[in-house]
C-alpha cells in the first residue's frame, strides 16, 4: 500500500432502525455464565479461547452482520468469507460466539496488529498522561484523542489494525471498506481517519 491509501475507523451503525443490541460477551464454564475480559481483544494478538462465548441480545431486533458488544466487533460468517476472499486471514482472528436467537454463525473479530500510526499534528486534539495526573505507569501515553487521524506512511501494507496507544479503535483500509460496502455487509459505519 502506498501513502495515498485511505483508512477508516469502522464502527457499529447505531442509527439503523429497529436494530438489535448485543450485550456483554460471557463465557460459559460448567453452566455458569461469567463475565468475559473484553480488553484482551485490544492487544493485537491471537487468543486461545477454551470455553464457549455467549452473547445475549436486548432488545431483539434486526440482526446485523457487523455489530459491537461492549466495543468488541461481532460479525456474521459473511464477513469471514469476505476476508477469506480478500486473503486477509493473517490480519484477523475469527473466534466463534453463540448469539442469542441466532442459528447462523457469528464470530468475534479480533484484529491481530497494533500499529504506531497516530498523526498527532493532524488530530483535532491529543492529550497525554502527565506526572500530575497520578498515573505514573501511563505518563507519556495517550489520555485522549479527538478527531483521530493516522499517518498512512507508517501503516505499511496493513488492512486491519488498531492504532497504538488508542487501541479501542478498529481501523480498516479503503480496500476493506469498499469490499464490505460492495458485499452489502450490514451494520457498518465508516469515518475516514
Amino acid at each position: 500500500m502506498t501513502a495515498q491509501m485511505k483508512y477508516y475507523r469502522i464502527d457499529d451503525d447505531k442509527y439503523i432502525p429497529r436494530r438489535w443490541y448485543l450485550w456483554m460477551p460471557q463465557f460459559d464454564e460448567a453452566g455458569r455464565g461469567e463475565m468475559f475480559d473484553v480488553w484482551r481483544f485490544n492487544d493485537g494478538r491471537r487468543l486461545n479461547i477454551e470455553h464457549p462465548i455467549r452473547i445475549s441480545v436486548k432488545p431483539a431486533g434486526v440482526a446485523l452482520e457487523f455489530s459491537e458488544a461492549l466495543g468488541i466487533p461481532i460479525v456474521h460468517r459473511r464477513v469471514v468469507s469476505l476476508f477469506e476472499r480478500l486473503d486477509l486471514l493473517s490480519e484477523v482472528q475469527f473466534i466463534p460466539v453463540e448469539v442469542e436467537g441466532q442459528a447462523e454463525p457469528y464470530f468475534i473479530f479480533n484484529a491481530l496488529q497494533i500499529i504506531r500510526c497516530i498523526d498527532d499534528a493532524r488530530c483535532e486534539e491529543v492529550f497525554y498522561w502527565r506526572p500530575e495526573d497520578g498515573e505514573p505507569d501511563r505518563v507519556g501515553q495517550y489520555k485522549n484523542v479527538r478527531g483521530l487521524k493516522v499517518d498512512p506512511a507508517k501503516i505499511g501494507d496493513a488492512n486491519i489494525f488498531r492504532p497504538w496507544g488508542w487501541d479501542g479503535i478498529l481501523i480498516v483500509s479503503e480496500r476493506v471498506k469498499l469490499a464490505m460496502m460492495e458485499d452489502g455487509i450490514t451494520g457498518t459505519h465508516f469515518v475516514e481517519v
